[in-house]
């Protein structure tokens, strides 16, 4: 079933269309600029505010965000790839967060199908130690800073290890 999980949170997310993404500026690790740079032109795609991420459209949309899907779906951020898992670092504990249904509609499957809840689960942790672990002290704090209102701490793993 795993493979369809992936078919089964797209349609959620297609469906949804696209509200995470909107004012979403996923940090971007070097590896994963090196990785969009041999794909595409990033002229005007990333910036660099505190941290390097994507740009958003006029619209306020992640400049990604394409007739309600992500146009690089098999290259997005880690965080994208965590969603609808959400992170803090604070004293060296990566505390992993959930958001609220209100914000992203997949919350409702994930609570109601313990696999899919658990394989999602298992992909967040991954990407998001993956993303905290690459990036410098300076720029976690700076990521850190970001407010992330409607969400639920569901789990602390140590930064290290």
């Amino acid at each position: 079933m795993a493979d369809s999980w992936s078919d089964i949170f797209s349609a959620i997310c297609e469906r949804c269309g696209g509200r995470c993404c909107f004012e979403a500026h996923p940090p971007l690790t070097d590896e994963r600029v090196a990785l969009l740079r041999d794909c595409m032109d990033l002229h005007d795609r990333v910036e660099f505010k505190g941290y390097a991420r994507f740009t958003t459209g006029n619209d306020g949309y992640c400049i990604m965000l394409t007739h309600s899907r992500c146009s690089i779906n098999g290259l997005k951020p880690e965080t994208c790839m965590a969603g609808p898992f959400t992170f803090d670092v604070k004293d060296g504990i990566v505390e992993i967060y959930i958001k609220t249904p209100a914000i992203c509609p997949l919350v409702t499957l994930l609570k109601e199908d313990p696999a899919a809840y658990q394989s999602q689960f298992e992909t967040a942790q991954r990407q998001i130690l993956r993303l905290v672990r690459s990036l410098s002290a300076e720029t976690l704090k700076q990521i850190c800073s970001i407010d992330e209102p409607e969400t639920e701490k569901i789990a602390e793993m140590p930064l290290q290890g």
